[in-house]
């Protein structure tokens, strides 16, 4: 699914941000990615959804090197890929239905496929009879949930998403994190950044470690153990 070779990148002449980043990424799996404050996890899911290239190094997606590719070949590419923005990113004159809708009405769906998709996943989120509130209306958590089906909406093979129980109380993060479960489970291949350690603790998946630009990938035992130690 993902496969990073001796990756590394920066930003104009500064000093590199990722250095040496090498990991694969079976499809169907389920990773945490974790790392203190400006370790370069933001940069890394950049380089996933291919919103940046590397500086160096070999990126493949799906199998396919995409380092020589143009903005067209990258296309196709990208639109495999559900990215879940930890500020939402929703559009607030439209309703939580519409936001959802947008990325089918760009691929020129017809609107009776759009109705039968979307209303499928708004009750798939929870939000059945919220689908007609603007943005401004809802909560966090609510807003959150829009953003994920909007994210899953095209059926993405690859999910990822930066803090998205970042502002949100234990119960509704758990509530998310179940959701990105039952999606893992349908075969979506999942990241997802974090801050929270008692999300990473309680959910044992295995976490891609940022530390100074540099990653390793960390089991739930080695994670455990780590803590036990105080580490954390």
């Amino acid at each position: 699914m993902i496969k990073f070779e001796h990756v590394g990148l920066r930003y104009g002449i500064g000093p590199e941000v990722l250095s040496d980043v090498s990991f694969t990424l079976e499809q169907g799996s389920f990773h945490f990615l974790n790392g203190p404050s400006g370790a370069g996890k933001t940069s890394l899911l950049r380089l996933m959804y291919l919103g940046i290239r590397p500086t160096r190094g070999l990126v493949s997606m799906f199998g396919q090197n995409i380092n020589g590719l143009d903005r067209t070949e990258l296309s196709p590419i990208r639109q495999r890929i559900g990215v879940v923005f930890q500020e939402f990113r929703l559009l607030d004159n439209l309703s939580a239905f519409d936001n959802v809708a947008l990325p089918l009405r760009i691929q020129g769906k017809n609107e009776k496929e759009i109705r039968n998709n979307v209303n499928e996943l708004m009750d798939w989120v929870g939000l059945q009879d919220h689908k007609n509130m603007l943005p401004n209306t809802m909560s966090g958590g609510q807003q959150q949930r829009v953003a994920i089906a909007r994210a899953v909406i095209m059926r993405p093979r690859l999910l990822l998403a930066d803090e998205p129980t970042g502002n949100l109380d234990d119960e509704i993060g758990h509530k998310l994190m179940n959701l990105f479960e039952q999606l893992n489970r349908m075969g979506t291949t999942i990241v997802i950044a974090t801050h929270d350690q008692n999300i990473i603790e309680s959910f044992g998946h295995p976490t891609l470690m940022l530390e100074e630009g540099r990653l390793r990938i960390e089991d739930r035992k080695t994670w455990l153990a780590k803590k036990m130690e105080g580490v954390f």
